[in-house]
C-alpha cells in the first residue's frame, strides 16, 4: 500500500471512533475540524464510508452518522437504535409466523439500507447481508419508502437513484415510478415479484418510527410462489406488527430513534 493509501484508511477509522466518542449527528466542516483533516479530503472519505454502507447521510440536515453496520467496532450502536424500541419484538413475531426473511429498512441518501435482518428458514430462500445498500427504486421496501417523501422532491431523487443504479436496463421512467407511488400511498403497503431477485417476492410495510429522521420499512422476502400463496396472511402479520408498535395515544406522535 502507499502511504497516501494508509493514510486515508488510517482517517476512515478515525472519523468512525470520532462518531464513537462523540455519538451524535455531524457536519463535514465538525469533523474536519475535530480532526484536523483537509475538506477536500473528509468529503471524499465521507462519500467513501457512504458508499460502503458505514455512514447514513442525511441530505436535508446535511449531516452524517454511523450506520449499524458499524457495530464490529461496539455494541452501543444496536442499543440506541433498538433498546427503546419494540423492533426486534416486531421482527421476531414476524419470522416466527412466517418463517421468512423478515427485515427492517431505513432511507439513506438515494439508497435504502438493510438495518437488521432475520434470515428465512425456508430451503428455498434469498440471502441479503446487513448493511447491504441498494438503489431506492430497485425493491419494494424502497418504492415504501420513496412513497413517504413529498411530490416536490421525487423527480430528483428518482433521477439521482438512476444514476447509482449500475445496469441501465433497470433504471426506472420517473412517470411509471410516480404512478406506482401512487398506488402505494392508496394501498397503504407495497409488494412485489421478481425485485430485486427473479423468483423471488417481497411485502412491506411502514413502521410508526423513523431512525435519523428517516421513514422506516418493515419486509419479508422470499421465493414468489410461496410469498404468492400466502400474501393476504403475511399482509396481515405485517399490518398487525406495525400496529402493534404505535402510540397508545392516537394523538402521539411516530417514535423517532435518535442516537
Amino acid at each position: 500500500m502507499t502511504t497516501s493509501q494508509v493514510k486515508s484508511a488510517t482517517r476512515a477509522i478515525e472519523i468512525l471512533e470520532y462518531f464513537k466518542k462523540t455519538r451524535e449527528p455531524r457536519a463535514m466542516s465538525d469533523i474536519a475540524a475535530a480532526l484536523g483533516y483537509p475538506q477536500s479530503s473528509t468529503t471524499v472519505l465521507l462519500k467513501t464510508l457512504i458508499s460502503l454502507g458505514y455512514l447514513n447521510f442525511d441530505r436535508g440536515e446535511r449531516l452524517y452518522f454511523p450506520t449499524p453496520k458499524v457495530t464490529a467496532l461496539g455494541d452501543w450502536v444496536p442499543r440506541a437504535l433498538f433498546g427503546t424500541s419494540r423492533v426486534l419484538e416486531a421482527m421476531r413475531d414476524v419470522h416466527a409466523a412466517t418463517g421468512e426473511t423478515v427485515s427492517i429498512v431505513t432511507k439513506n441518501d438515494v439508497y435504502l439500507q438493510y438495518v437488521q435482518i432475520i434470515q428465512s428458514v425456508h430451503a428455498l430462500r434469498f440471502h441479503v447481508d446487513e448493511g447491504a445498500l441498494r438503489p431506492l427504486t430497485q425493491s419494494a421496501a424502497g418504492w415504501l419508502l420513496l412513497s413517504t417523501m413529498p411530490d416536490n422532491k421525487l423527480d430528483n431523487i428518482i433521477r439521482r437513484a438512476n444514476i447509482a443504479t449500475e445496469k441501465a436496463a433497470d433504471r426506472v421512467k420517473i412517470p411509471e415510478m410516480l404512478k406506482r407511488l401512487k398506488q402505494i400511498r392508496s394501498k397503504g403497503y407495497a409488494a412485489t415479484e421478481n425485485v430485486p431477485f427473479l423468483g423471488g417476492a417481497t411485502i412491506c410495510v411502514l413502521l410508526p418510527i423513523r431512525i435519523q429522521n428517516q421513514p422506516v420499512a418493515l419486509g419479508l422476502g422470499g421465493a414468489s410462489e410461496r410469498i404468492r400463496q400466502n400474501h393476504d396472511r403475511y399482509l396481515t402479520i405485517l399490518q398487525r406488527a406495525a400496529r402493534e408498535m404505535r402510540p397508545s395515544d392516537p394523538f402521539d406522535e411516530p417514535i423517532d430513534i435518535e442516537f
